[in-house]
């Protein structure tokens, strides 16, 4: 740990990582994988199963599109001249508002609700097939 209460010359970014939003994209087809695999036993299910799917589509492809958008109508001088490393990115900092934070914080805290309720949808998944088998 260092003594200096600044750390000099870390880079700082104002976006995230792309990996982070194919992390999070990945994510999120897990819980809608799982959701399908493990729940849909019956014709009941598949209508809600179904809706919370096209949800989940719409919220993954409507900011994809805009970013292309934006990339295609950036300015020349804005933006980074080449993307950084995953590695250089978890070494930086992120600006948020009128802070920083540590990237590698900023990527956790941005996953961590979604490997939450990815896992835990599985896990209550395995649970509710397991009590099935069981009780038939």
């Amino acid at each position: 740990m260092s003594r200096e209460l600044i750390a000099h010359n870390k880079p700082v970014f104002d976006q995230l990582h792309p990996g982070i939003y194919g992390a999070a994209v990945g994510l999120i087809a897990w819980f809608a994988l799982m959701a399908w695999v493990l729940f849909d036993r019956s014709s009941d299910v598949s209508l809600s199963l179904m809706f919370v799917t096209v949800l989940f589509v719409v919220a993954i492809a409507l900011p994809w599109t805009l970013s292309l958008v934006w990339r295609k109508f950036q300015m020349p001088y804005e933006g980074h001249p080449k993307p950084a490393s995953f590695r250089d990115w978890t070494e930086g900092d992120l600006a948020v508002w009128d802070a920083r934070l540590r990237a590698r914080d900023a990527a956790i805290d941005v996953l961590l609700p979604l490997v939450a309720v990815s896992l835990g949808l599985t896990a209550i998944g395995v649970v509710f097939v397991i009590v099935r088998a069981f009780a038939a």
